[in-house]
């Protein structure tokens, strides 16, 4: 008998991601794909870019996909998992229906689907689903039938050891870098990405999962750090990168404008946490190493920000022990879900009208509706 990890009924893995430019000349048509039907004047396109330029015109996210996918075939290795893994961007190269042709024509017939976004909301979740959708009826409008393969997502893992346990560590790594006479005194600001409050309201199947999901994971981090140093440290989620017009509410308050209350507050220093993300992104390097930092410098605030999980062994093993846990319960097993704190495991299925579309319904696969 085979001691080898069973992660049937599926035969492979597919890693959906955000995606980004790998050079100048990809840039605005990146941006176009991600903004596209939300009528942005060019010029804010162009503005943006600027961002992208400063880095060389190649956003972070696609290469660290590439190493999260080795470390992630590397582990299955290891341990026995016969699960090949494919990847797939929504807004850039490999797109997702490419992707998922190359997987029918490989002989896939059943996939899990890791989402790079820890959390409950329409952008995190559910418009990842809907591309698969869109994808999946590609595929079938071209079999002239049914889609060749079905999809499964992994659920939510923002309160997962394996991501609490990273960010805990690299946490009071960071915090060491601070200097020694403010960083017993630092407070951390936790960081994730803002969205309109109709979409955080509507986050989750009975609404309000986004925000409350992150202050558990933030609470979570915030009490092993504690546990770690033997300091109880001032805490706060905070969000970063609004983009939307600004008669629209979205959620707040904002990084700089925290890090200003924080030096009025007479606080020592501060360790920018960005619990929102997966890994050091666009988003990370600018609007948090680039912009947050200068503003606490110029505050005269010492800040350190600390890494996401990234390829952290402990998070690729998260993915494995995802898999595994999916595989089994599809099995009829009931497999150990791992979860820290009062929110426990999310679901395997999104339930109908969870995540709703701001903007219009669509069809969303890998959920119940």
């Amino acid at each position: 008998m085979s001691s080898r990890p069973a992660a049937a009924p599926y035969d492979a893995l597919l890693l959906l991601s955000f995606g980004g430019p790998e050079g100048p000349e990809d840039v605005i048509p990146f941006l176009e794909n991600v903004t596209r039907g939300r009528g942005i004047p060019r010029e804010r396109l162009a503005e943006v870019g600027e961002h992208y330029h400063a880095f060389g015109g190649v956003s972070p996210i696609n290469q660290q996909c590439r190493e999260l996918i080795a470390a992630i075939e590397a582990d299955f290795a290891a341990v026995g998992v016969d699960l090949p893994v494919y990847w797939a961007n929504r807004n850039w190269e490999p797109y997702l229906p490419g992707t998922l042709r190359r997987m029918a024509g490989d002989g896939v017939r059943r996939a899990l689907v890791f989402v790079t976004s820890a959390y409950a909301s329409y952008s995190g979740c559910r418009q990842y689903r809907e591309n698969l959708a869109a994808a999946l009826a590609g595929l079938a409008e071209e079999s002239g039938g049914t889609a060749p393969l079905a999809l499964d997502k992994l659920r939510h893992y923002f309160n997962h050891p394996g991501f609490v346990e990273p960010m805990v560590r690299r946490t009071v790594a960071a915090l060491a870098e601070l200097p020694a006479d403010v960083r017993d005194r630092a407070h951390l600001a936790f960081s994730t990405h803002s969205i309109p409050l109709a979409q955080a309201d509507g986050s989750g199947p009975d609404g309000g999962a986004y925000v409350r999901q992150h202050e558990e994971a933030a609470a979570l981090v915030a009490a092993g750090v504690r546990e770690a140093t033997g300091l109880d440290r001032p805490w706060r989620l905070v969000y970063q990168s609004r983009s939307g017009p600004p008669t629209q509410p979205w959620l707040e308050p904002d990084i700089g404008d925290h890090l200003e209350s924080l030096r009025d507050g007479g606080a020592a220093a501060v360790a920018i946490v960005p619990i929102g993300f997966v890994s050091d992104h666009m988003e990370v390097r600018y609007d948090l190493d680039t912009e947050a930092l200068r503003t606490a410098a110029k505050l005269g605030l010492p800040a350190v920000r600390v890494p996401t999980v990234g390829t952290d062994p402990r998070f690729v093993t998260m993915v494995r022990e995802l898999v595994l846990e999916r595989a089994a319960a599809e099995r009829g097993e009931a497999p150990v879900r791992c979860a820290l704190g009062a929110l426990g495991p999310s679901h395997d299925v999104c339930p109908a009208g969870c995540c709703p579309n701001p903007r219009r319904p669509l069809p969303a696969a890998a959920g119940a509706g």
